[in-house]
Protein backbone atom coordinates (compact mmCIF):
# COMPACT_ATOMS: atom_id res chain seq x y z
CA UNK A 1 0.00 0.00 0.00
CA UNK A 2 1.40 3.56 -1.11
CA UNK A 3 1.67 6.13 1.20
CA UNK A 4 -0.63 9.29 0.82
CA UNK A 5 1.63 12.20 0.37
CA UNK A 6 0.89 15.16 2.84
CA UNK A 7 -1.01 17.82 2.11
CA UNK A 8 1.42 20.94 1.89
CA UNK A 9 0.89 24.70 0.53
CA UNK A 10 3.51 25.86 -2.02
CA UNK A 11 5.51 28.00 0.56
CA UNK A 12 5.88 25.08 2.39
CA UNK A 13 6.99 22.78 -0.37
CA UNK A 14 9.46 25.81 -1.40
CA UNK A 15 10.90 25.56 2.04
CA UNK A 16 11.61 21.97 2.18
CA UNK A 17 13.15 22.50 -1.63
CA UNK A 18 15.78 25.11 -0.40
CA UNK A 19 16.22 22.73 2.32
CA UNK A 20 17.13 19.78 0.36
CA UNK A 21 19.21 21.90 -1.63
CA UNK A 22 21.44 23.09 1.19
CA UNK A 23 21.81 19.55 2.04
CA UNK A 24 22.92 18.67 -1.34
CA UNK A 25 25.07 21.13 -1.70
CA UNK A 26 26.49 20.55 2.02
CA UNK A 27 27.23 16.89 1.09
CA UNK A 28 29.23 17.95 -2.59
CA UNK A 29 31.29 20.54 -0.05
CA UNK A 30 32.39 17.46 1.41
CA UNK A 31 32.89 15.92 -1.97
CA UNK A 32 30.94 12.74 -0.53
CA UNK A 33 29.04 11.10 -3.31
CA UNK A 34 25.09 10.04 -2.69
CA UNK A 35 26.37 6.29 -2.13
CA UNK A 36 28.71 7.44 0.77
CA UNK A 37 26.03 9.20 2.19
CA UNK A 38 22.98 7.11 1.87
CA UNK A 39 25.38 4.24 3.47
CA UNK A 40 26.79 6.42 6.54
CA UNK A 41 22.79 7.29 7.00
CA UNK A 42 21.92 3.68 6.82
CA UNK A 43 18.97 4.59 4.23
CA UNK A 44 18.89 4.17 0.42
CA UNK A 45 19.92 5.84 -2.44
CA UNK A 46 16.34 6.81 -3.26
CA UNK A 47 15.47 8.10 0.24
CA UNK A 48 18.88 10.33 0.02
CA UNK A 49 16.97 11.77 -3.32
CA UNK A 50 13.90 12.63 -1.77
CA UNK A 51 15.99 14.45 0.95
CA UNK A 52 17.74 16.52 -1.58
CA UNK A 53 14.58 16.93 -3.34
CA UNK A 54 13.02 18.27 -0.37
CA UNK A 55 10.22 15.59 -0.31
CA UNK A 56 7.54 16.31 1.95
CA UNK A 57 7.10 12.04 2.42
CA UNK A 58 10.65 11.96 3.78
CA UNK A 59 10.51 11.22 7.58
CA UNK A 60 11.94 14.39 9.60
CA UNK A 61 13.78 11.51 11.43
CA UNK A 62 15.63 10.86 8.34
CA UNK A 63 16.96 14.21 7.36
CA UNK A 64 18.15 14.68 11.10
CA UNK A 65 20.32 11.42 9.81
CA UNK A 66 21.58 12.93 6.96
CA UNK A 67 22.15 16.27 9.07
CA UNK A 68 24.11 14.24 11.33
CA UNK A 69 26.47 12.16 8.94
CA UNK A 70 26.98 16.04 7.38
CA UNK A 71 27.71 16.75 10.85
CA UNK A 72 24.93 20.22 10.73
CA UNK A 73 23.28 18.12 13.34
CA UNK A 74 23.20 21.07 15.63
CA UNK A 75 21.17 23.08 12.65
CA UNK A 76 18.33 20.77 13.59
CA UNK A 77 18.55 21.87 16.92
CA UNK A 78 17.58 25.61 15.76
CA UNK A 79 14.24 25.03 14.86
CA UNK A 80 11.51 26.22 16.55
CA UNK A 81 13.89 28.14 19.12
CA UNK A 82 12.95 31.43 18.49
CA UNK A 83 8.52 31.28 18.96
CA UNK A 84 8.42 35.24 18.57
CA UNK A 85 4.75 34.91 17.77
CA UNK A 86 4.32 32.61 20.57
CA UNK A 87 6.03 34.68 23.07
CA UNK A 88 3.91 37.66 21.85
CA UNK A 89 0.64 35.83 22.47
CA UNK A 90 2.03 35.02 25.76
CA UNK A 91 2.87 38.68 26.88
CA UNK A 92 -0.52 39.17 25.51
CA UNK A 93 -1.85 37.14 27.54
CA UNK A 94 -0.02 38.50 30.47
CA UNK A 95 -0.62 41.97 30.05
CA UNK A 96 -4.59 40.97 30.32
CA UNK A 97 -4.25 39.18 33.27
CA UNK A 98 -2.44 42.03 35.02
CA UNK A 99 -5.60 44.43 34.21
Amino acid sequence: MSKKEPKIFPKERVALAALGERIRLARKRRKMGTVTLAARADISRTTLNRVEAGSPKVAMGIFFRVLSVLHLESDFDQLAKDDKLGNELRDLELRRNEK
